[in-house]
């Protein structure tokens, strides 16, 4: 048997804990684990993201701004590392929103993913909610003082857009969700934190900020925290078009799940 023949067989066969997109992703009954895996990294995201300001504004001068800006990245690093091979590790439905209109992750599974990060979202505020009580914040984010709605809205987009590109240029070829995908997501995360914060609290993420809106009964300026998002998700996809072209189909696997193993594989 020649070696690329043996690469294949090897290949073919699932690895054990590794998610196959041609097998395994395209397996109805697993779609449990990854949006539970969906759920918990959100919610482990949105604790720390929340977390931070909350735990400021309860302990005064506990938690610095660079930490508060810098956790949150570190986070998104941690996690992407343990659960990017079950769901692809997006925490975030402008990242859903971004693959499913690039075409590397079905719409029909596009629902169940973001109810499992708004859910995740709100259990975590839950958990902040037990902690401090109801005079907290929750770590929700706002526009910063003397910023416009529209100007943190924008401010949300262009960081957003962004982000979409440092996912998308990570996630193609080799370079699929993995350990260069969660360096460079997780320091962008950092990096926009310490730029965007002071502007729009830097979420970048509906569900991170909808949680601790929903849970204060607060949803007034949250519409800038959805649509800023869903646009720069949009932005960032165009412009990778223009970049990139059409997503690979190991993009796809790693969007699904699958693709850590794959590109493993594949070199």
């Amino acid at each position: 048997m020649s070696e690329a023949s043996e690469r294949d067989a090897v290949g073919s066969r699932p690895r054990p804990g590794i998610a196959n997109f041609a097998g395994d992703f395209a397996d109805v009954t697993q779609e449990w684990k990854r949006l539970v895996a969906e759920l918990m990294g959100t919610f482990g995201l949105v604790l720390v993201a929340s977390g931070g300001p909350a735990v400021s504004g309860a302990i005064a001068g506990s938690v610095t701004r660079t930490a508060t800006a810098i956790a949150p990245g570190l986070a998104v690093m941690a996690l992407i590392y343990a659960l990017a091979d079950l769901s692809g590790a997006h925490f975030n439905p402008a990242v859903t929103f971004a693959f499913a209109l690039r075409r590397d992750f079905p719409w029909r599974r596009v629902p169940g993913y973001m109810l499992a990060q708004l859910a995740g979202a709100i259990l975590a505020s839950l958990a902040l909610l037990a902690l401090f009580g109801r005079g907290s914040t929750l770590g929700a984010t706002t526009p910063g003082p003397g910023v416009t709605p529209l100007a943190a809205m924008l401010a949300e987009g262009v960081l957003t857009a962004i982000l979409v590109l440092v996912i998308l240029g990570t996630a193609s070829g080799a370079k699929i969700v993995g350990h260069n995908a969660a360096i460079a997501v997780g320091a962008f995360v950092a990096v926009a934190g310490l730029i965007g914060g002071p502007v729009s609290g830097g979420s970048m993420n509906p569900a991170r900020s909808l949680g601790p809106d929903i849970v204060r009964l607060s949803l007034g300026g949250s519409w800038v925290y959805v649509a800023g998002p869903a646009l720069g998700a949009a932005l960032g996809v165009l412009v990778a078009r223009l970049l990139r072209g059409r997503g690979s189909r190991q993009e796809k696997a790693a969007a699904s799940g699958g693709g850590m193993g794959e590109a493993d594989e594949e070199r």
